[in-house]
């Protein structure tokens, strides 16, 4: 299981700020990738059994068609220099679209750095610092991508199934923009990758649970859920956060009290001085300065010795909403998804969002 650091709710309600960009289309979602690169150049390669039409202003073309094409995005100031071939146009705007209306396969690539496979439509603006990409989707594809991103592929598939309800209920729920998109593919929103295979145990929970939703007094909120808590999980008062569209309950995990995710942490007098409380907004502070091992969690002992401080804890995350580690283990002894939800999230509903 990956560790997570979502930003609690408090946080996430004060980024939410209307950009003036359209929004996705109806079933879609808008997702900024890439962006911890800061990219000045980007490649995007369309192949024959998805031809996409490219374009930047008044000017567009079919990629794609006969062979597999690479289409490079360089950044010139507050423009872009598109080049396909012996072919090239300048634009501050360039979107691929598929000609059907139906999602298209591409790979986007950082050169150097990273190579990823999407499936949607994508849109690639630039500022004044970096190219920006964005990656309509719908809602389905993006799930399935994170629950992807977010479990190993052996995860029993109840709770796979547990994941993508709580995944989808986030991005159903909306109110968490970037200023070009509805989400980023990060643990700031949510980690998301290439979609998965069509058999993978990520695809078939996708399926399974096709639209579900948790609500909280009829309507869809924006679930939280973390690695591993630690024994129990945490409300948003325990971690220093108010609460915001659902309470969350602090509940009790037997799997991970009887089998704990035990870590341990060394830090110099100054950087401990800067923790202290359990306050997520103050781990997320020092762990974005010293690395995210550095306070895997908030449950913690501390202990000096000379020079430096030692925590010692247990559980990867805030350890707010779904267990990920806890949901594996009740879907081990029988327990469905609707039961494991239950029980990290109390007195929530399970609904069609369509």
């Amino acid at each position: 299981m990956r560790f997570r650091c979502i930003v609690l709710v408090l946080v996430l309600v004060t980024l939410a700020i209307d950009t003036g960009v359209a929004a996705a289309s109806p079933g879609h979602v808008r997702v900024a990738v890439m962006g911890l690169f800061h990219a000045n150049q980007l490649v995007v390669e369309v192949s024959p059994s998805s031809p996409m039409v490219v374009k930047s202003g008044d000017r567009e073309f079919v990629a794609g068609v006969d062979a597999r094409q690479a289409i490079s995005i360089l950044r010139a100031g507050r423009k872009m220099i598109v080049r396909a071939g012996s072919s090239q146009m300048v634009g501050e705007r360039i979107t691929f679209r598929s000609r059907t209306g139906a999602e298209s396969d591409f790979v986007l690539a950082v050169p150097g750095k990273l190579r990823r496979r999407y499936r949607g439509n994508l849109i690639i603006t630039v500022n004044d610092k970096e190219l920006v990409a964005v990656v309509e989707m719908e809602i389905e594809t993006a799930v399935a991508s994170v629950v992807a991103a977010e479990l190993p592929g052996e995860t029993p598939l109840e709770a796979m199934k547990a994941q993508a309800v709580v995944s989808r209920s986030y991005l159903v729920s909306g109110g968490h923009h970037t200023p070009l998109a509805d989400f980023c593919d990060t643990t700031h929103c949510q980690f998301l990758r290439e979609p998965p295979a069509a058999g993978s145990r990520a695809a078939l929970a996708t399926h399974a649970t096709n639209g579900l939703v948790l609500t909280w007094r009829g309507k869809p909120f924006a679930a939280m859920y973390s690695a591993s808590c630690g024994g129990h999980t945490h409300s948003l008062a325990e971690v220093g956060a108010s609460s915001a569209d659902y309470p969350y309950f602090a509940v009790e995990c037997a799997y991970c009290r009887k089998s704990p995710d035990r870590w341990s942490s060394r830090l110099s007098k100054s950087d401990a001085q800067a923790v202290n409380s359990d306050s997520e907004q103050e781990r997320i502070r020092t762990t974005r300065k010293l690395g995210w091992n550095a306070l895997p969690s908030n449950t913690f002992t501390k202990s000096e010795e000379a020079g430096t401080v030692t925590f010692d804890g247990v559980g990867h995350g805030h350890g707010v909403g779904l267990c990920q580690r806890g949901a594996a283990g009740m879907a081990r002894t029988g327990k469905d998804f609707r039961a494991i939800l239950a029980h990290y999230f109390p007195n929530t509903m399970i609904e069609s969002s369509r």
